[in-house]
């Protein structure tokens, strides 16, 4: 399903790929056109594109139109697009990913501000949110990985929007062998989560996200926003 809220040029592009029978194209009110002028260049240019190129890029403007800037314990959390307020957490969702307003990454990051620093590994770290508000807040030494090159990439970048050094790489969290450390971090859904607390080399610490409000994995402390729960997974 594509969401698009761009303003009159997305009414168009939304009109077009609703001819498409490829396409399934819901339109919802996100506010006015985006005041990003290169963003509005790009989409009112997607109005021109075939269909099917056309369907891309709105793929990735649905999600960059309709993310909004959220406040997390101390931390703003938002896109670039937006004006930050200290302390915050600027995250450009790239070709693939949100900025942290999903209720899994605020139940996270709930969770997280309650810890005490430490090393960590965040496994599928995606755009990166939860590895650059860790360092923010004193944990490291800190290594992220994910399977999705597209994550490793928007996490080195968010990084250093943010003026932190995140050491990211490439890895499938549930096979390939990872360095140790205390505490993980996981934002993943359950099926994923299951088998990672399951490796041998689980450490004494799991900060899990991705479950459904009525799911848990056991967690000894848990944070809920919007239906989605985060727990902590001691052992």
């Amino acid at each position: 399903m594509l969401i698009i809220g761009a303003g009159s040029a997305g009414s168009v592009l939304a009109e077009r790929l609703s001819a498409d029978a490829r396409c399934d194209v819901t339109v919802v009110e996100a506010g006015p056109a985006p005041s990003d002028p290169k963003v509005s260049a790009q989409i009112t240019d997607a109005v021109r594109m075939p269909i099917g190129t056309a369907s891309s890029v709105v793929r990735h403007f649905a999600t960059t139109l309709t993310d909004q800037p959220v406040r997390v314990g101390r931390f703003w959390v938002g896109p670039p697009w937006c004006e930050p307020e200290q302390p915050a957490v600027v995250i450009d969702p790239g070709r693939a990913f949100g900025t942290g307003a999903h209720g899994s990454t605020r139940a996270a990051l709930e969770l997280l501000q309650t810890l005490e620093p430490a090393a960590a590994l965040d496994l599928g770290c995606g755009s990166g949110v939860l590895s650059i508000a860790a360092l923010l807040l004193g944990f490291g030494p800190l290594q992220a990985f994910d399977i999705d090159p597209l994550a490793v990439d928007a996490t080195g970048r968010n990084a250093e929007r943010n003026g932190v050094e995140v050491d990211v790489a490439r890895a499938d969290v549930l096979t390939d062998p990872l360095p140790p450390a205390p505490l993980w971090l996981a934002n993943l859904e359950l099926h994923l989560l299951e088998p990672l607390l399951r490796r041998p080399d689980v450490p004494p610490r799991v900060l899990v996200s991705g479950l459904l409000e009525s799911q848990t994995v056991g967690g000894v402390r848990r944070a809920v926003v919007d239906g989605w729960a985060a727990e902590l997974v001691e052992r």
